[in-house]
């Protein structure tokens, strides 16, 4: 099976804090990968690495085989191929949902305006937004304005979507309508990797589970596997930790 995502012995530091320390991390075509672990594991600057909004310091990453941190490599091009979902919506507060998902299309690939606008409409109705169209975002709840984020992030038929803590902003009844969204899109066979605390999401949708702690991956597995037999004593510690609280 060919890798969309392959990141090879990456290795980054803030200053004298080694946040990532020799990672590796391949991730089949159409596969959903979870990243877990507990808080400053370093995950989230991992999956930030491989759209290049972080540097790193060693190593290679490579997305649909071209290699994002080579010198030279046309960042800007490589990231309209990668979906990218925030905690924070980031979405624009004086634009509709519509122009929210529509402008990107419009700006980085010279779509036609009435053409971006009525596939941003598919792709909000697809979502269950078709009510929210002329919306604001101060006028959607937190679940509603990340579903358009996803939204934003597919109007550019990426080939890779990428969820840095995609529920963690979001009150408990919102996180559910967020993660059926991640949910259809994985049905779709989009290759992705997302960064949750949500076990029993990581469990159900994942093809995957990396578990990271200190900087590096600790281990590798099928979801099943792992939560039902980690093979480090890290793993035990932290599913100890995650699961019975």
């Amino acid at each position: 099976m060919e890798n969309m995502i392959s990141v090879e012995s990456v290795t980054k530091s803030f200053g004298s804090f080694e946040v990532l320390k020799d990672v590796d991390m391949k991730v089949p075509k159409g596969q959903v990968f979870a990243l877990i672990g507990p808080s400053g594991a370093g995950k989230s600057t991992l999956i930030r690495t491989i759209n290049a909004l972080e540097g790193i310091d060693q190593g290679a990453i490579h997305v649909d085989g071209v290699s994002v941190h080579a010198k030279g490599a046309k960042v800007n091009r490589i990231r309209a191929g990668i979906g990218f979902v925030f905690q924070s919506f980031n979405l624009y507060p004086h634009l509709t949902a519509v122009d929210n998902v529509a402008v990107a299309p419009m700006h980085v690939k010279g779509m036609k305006k009435s053409l971006a606008r009525d596939k941003a409409k598919e792709l909000l109705a697809s979502l269950g937004l078709s009510d929210k169209f002329a919306s604001h975002p101060n006028q959607l709840s937190g679940g509603q304005q990340q579903r358009v984020a996803i939204a934003r992030a597919l109007a550019m038929d990426p080939k890779v979507m990428l969820f840095d803590e995609p529920t963690s902003a979001l009150d408990p009844e919102m996180i559910k309508e967020v993660l059926d969204a991640i949910r259809k899109l994985a049905a779709t066979g989009m290759t992705m990797v997302v960064v949750t605390h949500e076990m029993g999401f990581a469990r159900e949708i994942c093809s995957q589970v990396v578990f990271m702690a200190d900087s590096r991956v600790v281990e590798q597995a099928p979801p099943k596997e792992f939560f039902s037999a980690p093979q480090t004593q890290r793993g035990q510690d932290f599913l100890e930790k995650v699961l019975h609280h």
